[in-house]
């Protein structure tokens, strides 16, 4: 995975990345980015990150939280995304399970892996990475979309190291390892807006791929910012010997979507304090950034404790007649 970040500012160079676990939070049908307020929302989504989550969040999430799923203790960001369902040839739907990443610690409970990356993982050109500030929101992708997305990708997994081939939709065959999503985000602000109407043009992206190196940010966005990815991994493969014989794909998104250009992801900024940038300024990478080397990390068992009560009470596990909030016509 590699970028390339340039801008005017020539700086003495940092060399932080993050990438680490996040257990999952909770996984119910809410949005209080792109649907706030409303509960349930249209569709499920797996939140991860600071306790503070909630239908309806204002203000600076990094000062609210008093837990974290993330290995971060000073991360009380939210992060999330839709979730994958299983759907069999008799019409019904069963949600897939998370797994987690084997390049993280063991027994983290679903989740997701976070990436802050500057370019090639050790090195930002001599630009000065700048920290998202308190009460920053976007969001990428969309589940309207009908065609590929920049940076939003699959992968058929035959291990959970397999990175490539991306796909820009759902694979087509039986993963043996599973099928992880990737969602890739811009990184170059407008350096005013936190969270505009639409959540996304406050940013531009000059990624063409996804994890690859992105060219300068334009005058209109001339602030670099972390590039922010996500990796989910689904544990696909339990359903192999399901899968349908006339060889379609079986696989939906929680919004419907059976072909993947829909896939989209959701993000609230909420680092406590200065330490994302703190981070961002180092020359950590990964795992070395913990320990407080700049940051406070914590233990699995503490990230698997951290949760929120369930706002919508309705089931998600088990064979379903119908997507949740899909009622059947």
């Amino acid at each position: 995975m590699k970028w390339l970040y340039l801008a005017a500012a020539v700086v003495a160079p940092a060399q932080a990345a993050l990438r680490f676990g996040c257990a999952s939070l909770t996984i119910q049908r809410l949005d209080p980015l792109v649907e706030p307020g409303r509960t349930p929302s249209s569709h499920l989504h797996q939140i991860v990150g600071g306790n503070a989550f909630q239908p309806n969040m204002t203000g600076d999430i990094g000062e609210q939280g008093s837990c974290t799923t993330c290995v971060f203790a000073e991360d009380f960001s939210n992060y999330w995304t839709a979730v994958m369902f299983f759907k069999h040839t008799n019409g019904s739907y069963k949600r897939v399970p998370i797994m987690a990443n084997d390049a993280l610690p063991s027994g983290i409970k679903g989740g997701m892996t976070v990436y802050y990356t500057q370019q090639d993982f050790n090195s930002n050109g001599n630009t000065k990475i700048k920290s998202f500030p308190p009460g920053f929101r976007m969001t990428v992708g969309a589940p309207t979309h009908t065609a590929e997305q920049t940076g939003l990708r699959f992968v058929c997994l035959d291990t959970k190291s397999t990175r490539f081939p991306e796909l820009t939709e759902f694979p087509t065959k039986a993963c043996k390892g599973g099928i992880m999503t990737v969602h890739h985000f811009p990184a170059c602000w407008d350096g005013k807006t936190l969270d505009p109407p639409d959540h996304q043009s406050h940013m531009y992206n000059t990624v063409k791929n996804a994890f690859q190196n992105s060219g300068p940010c334009p005058a209109t966005h001339p602030v670099r910012m972390p590039q922010l990815a996500y990796e989910t991994l689904w544990d696909t493969a339990q359903f192999a010997s399901m899968w349908p014989k006339d060889g379609s794909n079986p696989f939906v998104m929680s919004y419907g979507d059976n072909k993947g250009y829909g896939t989209h992801a959701d993000y609230v900024f909420g680092w406590k304090g200065d330490s994302l940038q703190r981070a961002m300024d180092s020359s950590c990478m990964f795992n070395a950034c913990e320990n407080g080397k700049p940051l406070k990390s914590q233990v699995v068992s503490s990230m698997n404790k951290c949760a929120v009560k369930d706002f919508v009470g309705e089931s998600i596990d088990g064979w379903l007649p119908e997507l949740p909030g899909h009622s059947m016509k």
